[in-house]
């Protein structure tokens, strides 16, 4: 678990705790049950990173967008819901040489407004004769965004960098040089989703990921 949801369960279970004990146990069961969402949304499992020349999933979600923002620029954006994991993990090894916080709206994160006009944090990272962008975007209900790194540190792919709380949104910026692996409607996990894959440079392990029916839940 994230340790900021240890503080939010703990806070909310003391406070059902409580008012259950002053004045009636059934007023502090909602705090209580608070308490537990938050325990289990703020969960951090641990993912099978994938080796080779390849661009992992910096969020959990579902594909929403793949669009060419210009020639040979593309965007693959990604959903988060409120029952999806929220942690971030970074989607190629690399340095960070760019880190823009940029104040904006809270439109719904499932918008395609809301890449451009949403509080958001870009982040760039460049690696080996390449280099891959992703915003943490702000969503409806998301009001917080978590970057645990700073320009000039090197990160590994899948490496745990972040989060957005609750429903947010990620994009993630690609070159030419990377052949995308995911489209629309796709399902994808932190750390273990491939999205791109560049061709031509030697791999240890080819990892592909089919599209699957979206659950009522996201399970871990």
């Amino acid at each position: 678990m994230v340790r900021d949801g240890l503080y939010y369960a703990l806070a909310f279970t003391a406070a059902g705790a409580i008012v259950g004990y002053f004045t009636n146990p059934w007023l502090g069961l909602p705090l209580l049950l608070v308490g537990i969402f938050c325990a289990w949304f703020f969960r951090d499992p641990e993912r099978m990173i994938p080796a080779g020349p390849v661009a992992v999933s910096p969020a959990d979600g579902k594909v929403v967008a793949v669009v060419q923002d210009a020639p040979g620029v593309t965007r693959v954006s990604i959903f988060l819901n409120i029952f999806d994991v929220h942690v971030n993990r970074a989607p190629i090894s690399g340095i960070v040489t760019g880190v823009e916080y940029q104040k904006g709206l809270f439109l719904p994160a499932n918008l395609a407004d809301a890449s451009s006009r949403n509080e958001q944090n870009k982040v760039t990272i460049h690696g080996e004769e390449t280099r891959v962008v992703f915003k943490q975007i702000a969503g409806l209900i998301a009001r917080r965004i978590v970057f645990t790194k700073k320009e000039g540190d090197y990160v590994s792919a899948g490496e745990r960098i972040g989060m957005i709380k609750f429903g947010s949104r990620v994009d993630v910026v690609f070159g030419p040089e990377w052949q995308l692996e995911v489209k629309e409607g796709m399902r994808v996990m932190a750390g273990s989703s491939v999205l791109a894959r560049r061709p031509g440079v030697s791999e240890t392990l080819k990892v592909r990921f089919a599209p699957v029916e979206e659950p009522v839940l996201c399970t871990t």
